[in-house]
């Protein structure tokens, strides 16, 4: 198993810069269930602001990307009951990724409720707002 990067990430799904591009294809294309490739969560939340916020990419668009990774038997997601669940809140609300995901992983962890002062991540991720 070999860790990818985000950016190598972003190459691949983005196919924007040729060189780079084609190296992070081969990479990933080379990559086997008996071999696959290593995605933390931290490289997936920076995947989903890379992609909204300097690529423009819809939630939506977002949603399929994150989808297909957890779908890729070539690739093993860290924490990926989280993510699934994390992206199961994301597409139906208007949450951010990152607040559904560290919301699902407190949960996971045990943790009766998810502190926060950011009211949008208490309406739409699930935490609980302290007032």
């Amino acid at each position: 198993m070999i860790g990818l990067d985000t950016n190598v990430l972003v190459r691949y799904l983005m196919q924007d810069d040729p060189r780079q591009a084609e190296k992070a294809s081969r990479l990933i294309e080379s990559l086997t269930p008996e071999s696959p490739g290593f995605v933390t969560v931290v490289a997936l939340v920076e995947l989903v602001w890379v992609l909204s916020s300097c690529y423009d990419l819809t939630r939506e668009q977002i949603a399929q990307a994150l989808d297909a990774l957890l779908r890729t038997k070539e690739i093993v997601l860290d924490r990926a009951d989280q993510v699934a669940q994390a992206l199961r809140t994301f597409r139906a609300s208007a949450a951010d990724f990152a607040d559904c995901l560290i919301e699902r992983t407190a949960a996971a962890a045990g943790c009766e409720q998810t502190m926060t002062f950011d009211t949008g991540a208490a309406k739409r991720a699930g935490m609980t707002l302290i007032t």
